[in-house]
């Protein structure tokens, strides 16, 4: 059997291109140049996906698909056809079941004469195994225009159990400085327009090759529909129905480009994605989702009817109404309760945004970016009760958003700085994504003793490794995003002992 590292390492090299066969005349051309992809692996399958791309007559096309015990796909174990319908853009969600536990797999796919490439894959641990570590890479907010993918290069050569990620898996919008690459079309408002946004960005053979190596396991943010929405309301003041018809076109191309299992296909403009992951016994993710069903923002800026602002606390009595929610109530109750029922060493909370206050006025007040979990402080208090009612074992919140690493205490009551610690918080950089400077962002940290660090110097992601003993946290930062061959170094490393909240430098 071919190895575990010399398949990453053609990945790498190859940056996942296909080795084809000669096409039916009715496919015109290699239908795989979107790629393949795998997720939500469970102790008995995952998710595989693909979509054809090209010219295609409006019907259905079958897709026949492999699961094997070998790269060199010999010994199939698994195989079946799915039907590419052209109502979902061709594109394939397939379920296997009945594989064995924590091991890897390969995979493909074949339409008409065209063979995919080879992905790989993996199952999870068995519910009541012991795994002794998990290795998985985490990362957000890829702006096409502002870098290449490269980031990923690295992640394939770490070879992770799994990749999540955390939201901007797309940019609806062009903004920023030096681009190295541009949108074609403008901004998205239709379901065509979302399709060939998604399409565009999964053409960078670094993102191509990290969905083959390895399963993701993926959540949105805003940039998915539209900047700075909340619920059924956008930031520029667009009416609620025509809002909610473009996030729908938004939802459905996000469905038809993810590897999302069946339970997860969008209901017009609903769609449910929050969900939980065991690995064993050693750990469990709970992905949220913290746009679909928020509360509108606090007071937001005189000029717009929405969207995020910065405010003075002591200005904005509505930031702190009681009702106000981050999660929706019903993925409140969903969260707490399976937080309760948790029996994982570690528990993952793997959500959008940094959770820890952050103040943006030096000295004396404080100041309260409203998008984040700062403009929703009772939620985030309720999140920490719960943490602590249920005795949650070593929970660790993932972020991303903000463009910087971020490394914090999470306080159960950030003005006091005795307070206890009742969880740890990393939070990625962005993978293209453009940040505030760090001069900026070093005025600000005296105010927050309970941050650790924050870096906006690079672009990256966080790699983990999660043991018994411990988690660890390295912050990989790119040399540039200019350049697709571009080195990736360690900026910083952190461990959580078990049973000891809190990350301390390694």
């Amino acid at each position: 059997m071919t190895s575990r590292r010399a398949f990453l390492g053609s990945l790498l090299a190859a940056g996942a291109a296909p080795a084809l066969l000669h096409a039916q005349p009715r496919l015109r051309a290699n239908p795989f140049t979107l790629g393949l992809a795998s997720g939500y692996p469970h102790p008995s399958g995952f998710v595989l996906w693909t979509r054809l791309a090209g010219e295609f007559d409006p019907v259905a096309v079958p897709v026949h698909w492999e699961v094997a015990a070998d790269e060199a796909m010999r010994n199939v174990v698994a195989s079946g056809v799915a039907e590419a319908h052209p109502d979902w853009a061709h594109s394939v969600h397939v379920e296997p079941k009945g594989l064995e536990p924590e091991r890897w797999y390969w995979y493909r796919f074949r339409a008409g004469d065209t063979q995919s490439p080879v992905g790989r894959t993996r199952t999870a641990p068995a519910t009541n195994a012991t795994p002794e570590r998990l290795k998985f890479a985490f990362a957000s907010c890829q702006h096409y225009e502002q870098g290449f993918f490269n980031a990923y290069r690295h992640i394939v050569a770490d070879a992770p159990d799994l990749v999540a990620f955390l939201g901007d898996y797309i940019y609806e919008s062009s903004w920023g400085r030096d681009h190295v690459r541009k949108h074609t079309g403008g901004e998205p408002y239709t379901l065509a327009d979302y399709r060939a946004r998604y399409a565009l960005y999964k053409s960078d053979p670094d993102l191509q090759a990290a969905h083959a190596a390895c399963p993701w396991i993926v959540t949105w943010d805003d940039h998915e529909v539209d900047n700075d929405y909340a619920d059924d309301r956008p930031e520029d003041g667009m009416p609620r129905e025509r809002f909610l018809e473009r996030r729908a076109a938004a939802y459905r191309a996000y469905y038809e480009h993810m590897p999302l299992p069946e339970r997860m296909k969008p209901k017009g403009p609903d769609m449910r994605i929050y969900t939980q992951l065991g690995w064993g016994t050693l750990a469990r993710f709970y992905l949220l989702d913290d746009r679909q069903y928020r509360s509108w923002q606090a007071c937001p800026r005189p000029t717009r009817r929405g969207g995020s602002n910065t405010v003075n606390v002591a200005e904005c009595e509505a930031l702190f109404n009681p009702n106000r929610s981050m999660l929706g109530r019903a993925q409140e109750r969903w969260l707490s309760g399976a937080l309760e029922k948790s029996g994982a060493r570690w528990n993952l909370i793997a959500q959008q945004t940094p959770m820890a206050q952050f103040d943006q006025l030096p000295g004396p007040g404080r100041r309260a970016w409203t998008d984040g979990w700062d403009g929703y402080p009772a939620a985030r208090a309720r999140l920490f009760d719960a943490l602590q009612e249920h005795r949650v074992s070593n929970p660790v919140v993932l972020g991303g958003d903000v463009h910087s690493f971020n490394v914090s205490e999470l306080k159960r009551d950030f003005d006091d700085p005795a307070s206890a610690t009742v969880a740890s918080e990393f939070v990625c950089t962005s993978i293209t994504s453009q940040a505030w400077a760090q001069e900026k962002l070093n005025t600000l940290m005296p105010d927050s003793p309970h941050i650790k660090l924050i870096d906006s110097r690079h672009r990256g992601y966080v790699r983990m490794e999660v043991s018994a003993r411990e988690t660890r946290a390295d912050l990989r930062a790119m040399e540039s995003v200019a350049r697709p061959q571009a080195a990736c170094s360690t900026a910083a490393s952190f461990v959580v002992e078990d049973g000891r909240p809190g990350p301390r430098r390694a």
